[in-house]
């Protein structure tokens, strides 16, 4: 016999959210992505209405790209990698709820808009400068251990849910949040990046910055790529306050 579960989801427009149920059969390794593809198809609602599409984000479908992430059962997650069988053991119930992120303004159904983040990157220049299009040849040795630390940096894919568990983020505060300070590190440690890097310790000293971060650790408890945020937090909290000493002895970067 086909065991069924009830989708109950948060949606609508700002102002007008409410919640719709729909029931659906469970099949193996279903995940929320394609539940949600399933009611795109026939969105008919547990009471038997005919109602619009859910509107939703996806892209990548296997967590690289960030772009599908709620709030499932109350917690920040991807949408493609959320099993329904999995998050139905761990309730102990047939009903899962799937709210949009409400740190980020909403646009509509489970669609926010994620432009603070990319703001964020911006103000700690979260890349590398190319000043030509020559072949400079390889660039500076890099242990493997500093590599290993990189990579794991590198893995951040913008999803958003470090700053929807941040008690010091929301729509009123100015804190960047963990995934910009953790970039800023990511650049900063990198052999071209590095050269950059007194400018990306300024954007942190500033209202918003590292100074800014609570220390609830809630964005390493929910980071999906296990990335060390705090660890970042604090490395880039040590680097402002050397760069503030610099600064103030105005004495050449290290």
């Amino acid at each position: 016999m086909d065991r069924s579960f009830v989708l109950k989801i948060f949606r609508g427009i700002p102002g007008e959210q409410y919640w719709e149920e729909f029931e659906m059969t469970l099949t193996p390794f279903l995940n929320i992505t394609s539940a949600l593809l399933q009611l795109q198809k026939d969105p008919l609602t547990r009471k038997g209405e005919k109602v619009t599409p859910v509107a939703w984000e996806q892209g990548c479908l296997e967590e690289v790209c960030g772009s599908c992430t709620v709030l499932i059962n109350g917690r920040p997650r991807q949408s493609c990698t959320a099993l329904v069988h999995l998050l139905l053991e761990e309730t102990g119930g047939n009903i899962i709820t799937i709210a949009p992120m409400s740190k980020f303004p909403l646009i509509k159904d489970l669609v926010v808009d994620r432009t603070a983040m990319f703001d964020s990157l911006k103000k700690v220049k979260a890349w590398i400068d190319v000043d030509d299009s020559y072949d400079r040849g390889f660039g500076p040795k890099v242990s493997p251990d500093v590599q290993e630390t990189l990579y794991e940096l590198s893995t951040c894919m913008t999803c958003g849910c470090c700053l929807e568990a941040c008690p010091q983020f929301s729509n009123h505060s100015k804190f960047i949040g963990a995934a910009a300070i953790s970039q800023a590190r990511l650049f900063n440690a990198h052999p071209t990046g590095k050269l950059q890097a007194p400018g990306r310790l300024h954007a942190l000293m500033e209202e918003g910055g590292v100074a800014d971060c609570g220390n609830a650790q809630n964005c390493v408890e929910v980071c999906p790529k296990h990335i060390p945020l705090t660890e970042s937090i604090a490395l880039m909290g040590k680097e402002v306050t050397k760069q503030a000493i610099r600064d103030f002895l105005n004495t050449p970067d290290a």
